[in-house]
């Protein structure tokens, strides 16, 4: 077999402009893998590029930043032909052709092997989930045991795997959502005190934590980060990873006004490095001991993804979107 079927973008656009087309299986060189694509999660980074607001990417483009799968070839032998293998970021999907297909073709230093075994849906939706998750707390809030964590924006797959992670290693953890009915999944995940986002939540967080919240992961962006900044203590962290919200940008920003004294706002950007260092065998291993619960919203299959974007940009799916292939 020479051909695969993959999911080709050749302009921006809505959800329709996702095609379904036969394409040749890609050839690795030495220090490239390819991965026989067995799941990919969506992520809004991709609707963004969708949507024409990724000017670096240049159509047409296979899109996806992540994938799950087996190892079939592997020139420079960094992996053996039938690994179970995850990888994301370092451009895939961007500066070359990504999961949303069959077969990818990445360079070994952006992949992990997984030796455990769990459902391809699960592993689907974890790498780029997972590594954000980890990223945000350790690397940009630096959470230490014991400390106040406040994750706006807390029903998102990133904020339930956050919260899950952050319980875990020893933080009390609160959360917003804008619905009621969430209360139940969130604290399923580890969510100790959970806020109703009104949009100024600043004063009922400062209710239950007097002086304010050590670390804030601000998952909504910018309509909210004002706000956001607001909850954290002096000496405290703010760092904005998402932006679910769908506004890039302040209208007006006036630092000295937005930011309060001696809070930090700092931000998460993930790339293949960090991808790298995520321990994602070791939080598959929890996920297994039932310590790590993956929050899989809807699962689609290649055929269905324009519904797949459009369940992700209507904001249908109550944890993460996964394809099979």
């Amino acid at each position: 077999m020479t051909m695969m079927k993959a999911v080709v973008i050749r302009k921006p656009g809505g959800p329709e402009v996702l095609k379904v087309e036969r394409r040749p299986i890609p050839k690795p060189r030495s220090g490239e893998v390819l991965i026989r694509v067995k799941a990919f999660g969506l992520n809004r980074s991709e609707m963004f590029t969708r949507q024409g607001h990724s000017p670096s990417v240049k159509f047409p483009r296979i899109l996806g930043i992540e994938a799950v799968g087996v190892v079939e070839k592997a020139p420079g032998d960094e992996f053996r032909k039938g690994d179970i293998v995850a990888t994301a970021m370092g451009g895939m999907g961007r500066q070359f052709d990504g999961g949303y297909a069959e077969y990818t073709c990445v360079p070994a230093t952006q992949v992990q092997l997984i030796k455990a075994t769990i459902p391809w849906e699960t592993l689907g939706a974890s790498p780029e989930m997972l590594q954000t998750a980890w990223g945000s707390l350790f690397k940009s809030l630096r959470l230490a045991k014991g400390e106040r964590l406040l994750i706006r924006g807390g029903t998102t797959s990133v904020g339930l795997a956050a919260a899950a992670i952050a319980k875990g290693h020893g933080a009390f953890v609160a959360a917003t959502t804008r619905k009621s009915d969430r209360d139940k999944l969130l604290r399923a995940s580890g969510v100790d005190q959970v806020f109703i986002d009104t949009g100024s939540i600043a004063d009922q967080v400062r209710e239950v934590c007097p002086g304010g919240v050590d670390k804030v992961l601000e998952l909504v962006g910018t309509t909210t980060l004002s706000d956001s900044l607001r909850c954290a203590r002096q000496r405290g962290i703010v760092c904005m990873t998402g932006m679910v919200g769908n506004q890039w940008s302040f209208d007006n920003f006036s630092p000295m006004d937005v930011i309060p004294t001696a809070v930090s706002l700092t931000t998460y950007d993930g790339g293949s490095e960090d991808f790298m260092l995520t321990p994602l065998e070791d939080l598959v291993e929890q996920i297994i001991a039932g310590a790590l619960h993956v929050h899989v919203g809807r699962i689609f299959h290649l055929d269905e993804i324009a519904e797949a974007h459009r369940c992700m940009e209507e904001n249908k799916a109550s944890g993460k979107i996964v394809v099979l292939t």
